[in-house]
């Protein structure tokens, strides 16, 4: 891949283009990044991708789940093995292992569903402020001292991040929520494309960014002097949406215990449509 400076938009694209190496086997690219292990949602967007390669144009996506085993190594491709474990008239199911020097790093279930009618409701959005109301992701990291914030400002050079505010710092506090986050979110230029599939992957990948630091927005403390990795990803997709316009991130933590904090996230696009639900457990733990 040519240097993110280029144009890190379609880079990102061509990121998630998998390679086709065998029948149901891929092999995914990695960036350029000064970064130690690979970035999460790069693995759960290449093997969401990985998967929907398999299951043709009548089915949709309508939920991964997945688990995080073992930190990825960015000088060598991921290989990606699709198995195909249903193939049903309304439903299908993959399972997508994710494997670098012989080993299993990370695994995911994808389940498909053929578009159909049904009955219709949703949360309501909250009321927050408008993206140009909040802070520069990439600057706020720099700020609060995160070791790796200027590789990770490259590595997401593609995305628009805007921080909206923390429990602790600019949310009122909410009787049921002690811990919560909130930020806009889109990709930095309109893509070219309309295809689904395409805004799907680029949303995987950044439903991973933030999401585990709403867990310490009820402490004091900050992602700068925390050890944080994810154990397990959940996305739930309710609404077709494009990853290139605004989209909020409404984000919550129900519980922290035992070195691990759960985060939840609601998916809104401007108009307060909500278009996805994305669960995340992870270590969470003072550094040593």
């Amino acid at each position: 891949m040519s240097s993110s400076a280029d144009n890190p938009v379609e880079e990102l694209v061509a990121l998630l283009d998998l390679e086709d190496i065998d029948a149901d086997l891929f092999r995914g690219a990695q960036p350029p990044s000064g970064r130690a292990r690979v970035y999460g949602g790069q693995v759960a967007a290449q093997a969401l991708i990985a998967a929907i390669r398999t299951a043709g144009e009548d089915f949709a996506v309508h939920s991964l789940h997945s688990y995080f085993l073992l930190p990825g190594d960015y000088s060598v491709p991921i290989v990606y093995d699709v198995e195909r474990i249903r193939d049903g008239r309304s439903f299908l199911t993959r399972r997508v292992v994710a494997r670098q020097h012989g080993r299993a790093i990370y695994f995911q279930t994808v389940n498909f569903q053929r578009p159909e009618e049904g009955w219709e409701h949703q949360d309501a959005m909250p009321e927050v402020g408008r993206p140009e109301d909040g802070a520069d992701m990439a600057d706020l990291m720099r700020r609060s001292g995160t070791a790796e914030a200027d590789a990770l400002a490259a590595e997401w050079s593609a995305l628009d991040v805007r921080h909206l505010g923390t429990t602790r710092r600019g949310l009122a506090p909410h009787p049921e929520h002690p811990a919560r986050a909130q930020l806009w979110m889109r990709v930095r230029e309109r893509l070219a494309t309309d295809d689904p599939v395409t805004h799907l992957g680029l949303f995987t990948y950044a439903s991973d960014i933030s999401l585990l630091g709403s867990c310490l927005a009820a402490h004091e403390t900050d992602p700068a002097s925390t050890m944080m990795a994810s154990l397990d990803h959940t996305i739930w997709f309710h609404r077709p949406f494009r990853a290139d316009e605004w989209w909020l991130y409404d984000q919550w933590s129900p519980s922290a215990s035992g070195g691990r904090g759960l985060a939840l996230g609601r998916v809104y696009t401007e108009d307060g449509t909500l278009v996805a639900t994305v669960a995340q457990e992870g270590l969470i733990r003072p550094m040593r």
